[in-house]
């Protein structure tokens, strides 16, 4: 992969970010790291030296947005692959529980942020005939996980702006592609913390018998949509969940009546 180019990644601070961050790096490319939480985030990033820098940005604030990604310049260079993998949290509970203010989060966390990220790359990735972004998404949303319907619809919305965004900007070079993966996250682990009954039961589940690694797993995959070969492959979701998505994953926890 060209030494020149630039990634951008947010949510970098752990769990998949982090492991997408180090990839990206050992293939060659600068990466920007964005996430909200300054102290990991600069401390995710201190092994990688100058290959890296560490932007703070709230990606549920437009102003955030607009500002990481001129400071992403700045630093290296206009933003040849986007990553937009950050989450703002949420929290278990039926539909019926949620409230306004915990849907709006979510959407402007998973859906707003990469809408507006998106929308500043364009202009450079356009110009150059080359470009690539890559949506997080989600299984939840797919598979109408139970508890978490914040999160399912945000990452779904997030489907719907990869597959259109893809049709529209396929002339120019720039493909869009959404990966829904299984892996232990900080997502993750936050959950299980909660429901530590679900541990081995969210293994059990999976037809390859275990949840998988950020970088061993999730990474290589975005490696590959954010390099060269991947010229000819636009808004598809790629399942990278060792095979749950083919009969849909078991998930079931006590919300309580």
């Amino acid at each position: 992969m060209e030494e020149s180019r630039v990634a951008l990644v947010t949510g970098a601070a752990d769990g998949i970010g982090a492991g997408i961050v180090r990839r990206l790096i050992g293939d060659g490319l600068r990466v920007v790291a964005v996430d909200i939480d300054e102290e990991r985030g600069v401390r995710s990033i201190a092994e990688h030296g100058d290959r890296t820098t560490f932007v703070r940005a709230d990606v549920s604030r437009e102003a955030d947005v607009v500002d990481m990604i001129a400071r992403a310049r700045d630093a290296f260079g206009p933003v040849d692959v986007l990553v937009n993998n950050a989450w703002g949290g949420g929290g278990m509970g039926r539909v019926e529980r949620k409230t306004n203010d915990l849907l709006q989060h979510g959407l402007d966390v998973a859906f707003y942020g990469a809408f507006w990220a998106m929308r500043e790359v364009f202009p450079d990735m356009k110009a150059r005939g080359w470009g690539r972004v890559i949506n997080m998404c989600s299984l939840n949303g797919v598979n109408a996980h139970m508890g978490t319907l914040e999160y399912n619809v945000a990452k779904e919305s997030l489907r719907t702006l990869t597959r259109t965004a893809a049709r529209e900007w396929a002339p120019t070079g720039v493909v869009v592609n959404a990966v829904c993966p299984a892996a232990k996250s900080a997502a993750f682990h936050r959950v299980m913390g909660a429901h530590p009954e679900l541990i081995a039961a969210a293994d059990a589940s999976n037809p390859m018998g275990r949840i998988g690694d950020p970088y061993d797993d999730i990474a290589p995959v975005v490696s590959f949509l954010a390099s060269d070969d991947c010229r000819y492959l636009t808004g598809n979701t790629l399942f990278v969940d060792g095979g749950s998505h083919i009969n849909g994953s078991a998930w079931a926890p006590d919300l309580g009546d």
